[in-house]
């Protein structure tokens, strides 16, 4: 049935009625009856084209034929003329003079042997690509003893058998003897070429020329009636095509799901095992029990649940504001079944990450202006359009913070901290400025935007800032870590794997936070490049003026012992100690099992079989060193990786005051109206192409790849599979 609607859905393309056809939507009817329809479709049209291609095989013979009587015909009668023409030169010339008697008596026997031998032809039609080829093969065939006319149909032609409209060439050979006209033939058989009886007489082919032209006025009228009921019968087809395919398709998909289950032993009833979610248990027992009761069954459906050996399929209920967030996570790896799902977290921190790269007030309103009207369009894209809106009204609240509205700084919450150091100072830029009242509310103060200490103090603050979000996201990985654990009731990871990375990681990334913070709040001049590179060099020596709190010297010596602990507390006691769990486990089980001729193990389901795995200490201590090896240089390596979010902020705020001042302003220092235009043009080019496009794919990609590396690899492992419940809103027209 499928391949029977494929027929007449691809008989409708090829009629070019499918943008006409309006489906209509009746009751679906039974499988059975539908069955019949498309049968009786299918004979009906299957009887038409063949009718209909032997019409038209019979419509292009004739045209052509058609074509070689007018051309043919011309060769016929210019041959008779020149003929003609060349007995008078003989008489008048040659019979004449006593000079060539010899020559006219050659003449004669010629023309008597032709007239005795009969000089013939054969007339035809072949592609215009062959015809040179074709005039060779026969002047080689009949060793030059042939005469070869062509010309050109003069209009591409239907060939009868690739029902293509090619290019043509209208030939006449003319030969002697009958077995030159078989290789002749033998010849145009070979190549293709349609051959066509011309008769000699000028009459007949103008007899014959206005039968076919008859014939050909019939057979046109014939074809259109035959178009226009097959045209009627498609269309009628097409009303219903859709819900038709729509049905079989479904059909076709319950009996593929059908196919998957077995017999029991009584070979009497269907056994399926399956997957479903726990809270939709209710509902496929009542589902079971409606399907009995509609369908007349006299035993009902058996709904069991069993305990299975394989993990389960993983399943999220998503709407359409976390179904991309989902996506996002699944993209790297669908999680192990019952584990944390970090697109519970994604949803809030892959937005902000990538507004700290991004962060423009001014760019995040375009990119808000494009999340609500370009919506329908993001949805169609890749279901994006509630992550572009939280991407953009992030931005706005990271440029109100950096104040940065296309790179220009506003006095929005307040006037400036700054001023003059004096009244007369002409230039507040080079001169300096002074501090003179409380710090400005929210964000960066407008009046480090120009100054000379502009660079170092945004880059000291978005790197100190990128290291705190990059350490308390990594914290949070670890804390996950620790709820899959206590989930799966693994005290082991907890004690042995999440305790000491814990320690590890804020002995040295959590303490040089807790410095940035500190420095922050008191104002201090230290140096945290030096603080942190001398806690490993010489951690007994004297901090000096590096020195931000009392007892900081020995709190770094222990916490660099911690570090220096939580790496052999990672590596050596957790293989150890799951060795001697397993050996407890199996102690005197060592005998093998018996194998009696009645029972085979090989045969045992899937459901019921236990898998005893060999425990390999080497490779578990491998396993457990490269984790370890891994975390540890991963904490380093993590936390310069997020640096990119200021690298990234740095860069997307300079392209912005290049584009501003280089390209905006210089436009607008000139006194002329196009300059300025040509200026406002490439600026809305660079902002539009460059900064909201380019921009945003670069701090996408960045923050994405944050938190596929930096932050899932410390407590996601992304092995499962996807639940794929049975639907039919799932299933699509490839499944035909």
């Amino acid at each position: 049935m499928s391949r029977k609607l494929r027929f007449f859905k691809d008989q409708i393309i090829k009629a070019d009625l499918l943008s006409s056809i309006h489906p209509v939507v009746e009751p679906d009817v039974e499988l059975e009856e539908l069955e019949m329809q498309l049968a009786e479709h299918e004979h009906e049209l299957i009887e038409m084209n063949s009718n209909s291609e032997k019409l038209r095989q019979t419509y292009n013979e004739l045209l052509e034929f058609k074509v070689v009587l007018l051309k043919a015909g011309s060769f016929l009668v210019s041959n008779n003329n020149q003929a003609v023409a060349e007995e008078r030169e003989l008489s008048e010339n040659v019979y004449s003079s006593d000079r060539y008697v010899e020559a006219s008596s050659l003449l004669e026997q010629q023309m008597r042997t032709a007239d005795q031998s009969g000089l013939r032809f054969i007339s035809g039609i072949i592609f215009q690509s062959k015809a040179l080829r074709f005039e060779r093969m026969l002047f080689r065939a009949t060793r030059g003893n042939m005469l070869f006319n062509q010309a050109p149909a003069g209009e591409e032609i239907m060939d009868p058998l690739s029902a293509e409209m090619v290019k043509k060439t209208v030939f006449v050979v003319f030969f002697s003897g009958e077995q030159a006209r078989t290789k002749i033939l033998k010849i145009c058989e070979a190549f293709g070429a349609n051959c066509y009886p011309v008769p000699d007489d000028f009459s007949k082919q103008r007899q014959m020329t206005r039968e076919i032209l008859s014939r050909l006025s019939e057979l046109e009228t014939t074809l259109d009636a035959g178009i226009r009921h097959q045209n009627k019968a498609l269309t009628s087809i097409g009303y219903h095509l859709t819900q038709w395919m729509s049905m079989v398709r479904r059909e076709k998909a319950v009996y593929d799901t059908l196919n998957m289950l077995n017999f029991d032993v009584t070979k009497k009833c269907l056994v399926g095992e399956g997957w479903c979610p726990v809270f939709a248990k209710a509902k496929v027992q009542e589902a079971l029990q409606q399907a009995t009761f509609d369908s007349n069954s006299q035993v009902g459906s058996i709904f069991h649940v069993m305990d299975a050996v394989e993990s389960p399929p993983t399943y999220f209920r998503t709407n359409h504001f976390t179904n991309a967030y989902q996506e996002i996570v699944d993209a790297y790896g669908i999680a192990r079944y019952q584990e944390a799902n970090p697109a519970v977290y994604t949803v809030v921190t892959f937005p902000f990450l990538f507004a700290v790269m991004f962060g423009d007030w001014g760019h995040g309103i375009c990119l808000l202006l494009g999340a609500l009207k370009l919506g329908s369009f993001m949805e169609m894209l890749f279901g994006g359009r509630y992550v572009l809106l939280l991407m953009s009204l992030f931005s706005i609240y990271c440029g109100l913070i950096y104040n940065e509205f296309f790179s220009v700084p506003f006095h929005i919450f307040g006037g400036s901290a700054y001023k003059c150091r004096d009244a007369t100072c002409s230039d507040a830029h080079s001169a300096g400025l002074i501090k003179f009242r409380d710090p400005y509310p929210f964000g960066v103060d407008p009046s480090w935007r120009g100054s000379r200490s502009e660079l170092p103090f945004l880059n000291s603050l978005k790197m100190k800032m990128s290291i705190l979000l990059g350490v308390a996201q990594m914290n949070l990985g670890i804390i996950l870590s620790y709820f899959n654990a206590r989930f799966f009731h693994s005290s082991l990871d907890i004690r042995y794997q999440f305790v000491p990375q814990m320690i590890f990681l804020n002995s040295l990334f959590g303490y040089l936070s807790l410095l940035i913070i500190i420095k922050w709040c008191i104002g201090s001049q230290a140096d945290l490049y030096h603080v942190m590179i001398y806690m490993f060099l010489s951690p007994t020596d004297d901090l000096g003026e590096n020195e931000l709190f009392w007892g900081q010297r020995p709190l770094q010596i222990v916490l660099l012992l911690l570090a220096l602990v939580a790496v052999p507390w990672m590596l050596f006691p957790k293989p150890f100690i799951l060795k001697k769990l397993h050996s407890e486990r199996f102690q005197g089980r060592n005998y093998g099992m018996l194998v009696s001729s009645e029972f085979d193990p090989d045969v045992e389901p899937d459901s019921a079989r236990e898998h005893h795995e060999e425990f390999n200490f080497s490779e578990v201590f491998v396993h457990q060193m490269i984790h370890s090896i891994e975390f540890v240089l991963g904490a380093v390596s993590n936390t310069a990786s997020y640096l990119r979010l200021w690298a990234l902020s740095l860069a997307h705020s300079e392209l912005s005051t290049v584009f501003y001042e280089k390209v905006l302003l210089l436009a607008w220092g000139y006194d002329n109206f196009v300059i300025r235009l040509i200026g406002l043009a490439i600026f809305a080019f660079a902002t539009a192409f460059i900064l909201l496009m380019m921009e945003t794919l670069s701090a996408f990609l960045h923050a994405l790849r944050l938190h596929w590396v930096e932050f899932q690899n410390k407590f996601y492992h992304g092995d499962g599979y996807k639940f794929k419940p049975f639907s039919f809103a799932l299933i699509t027209e490839d499944d035909d």
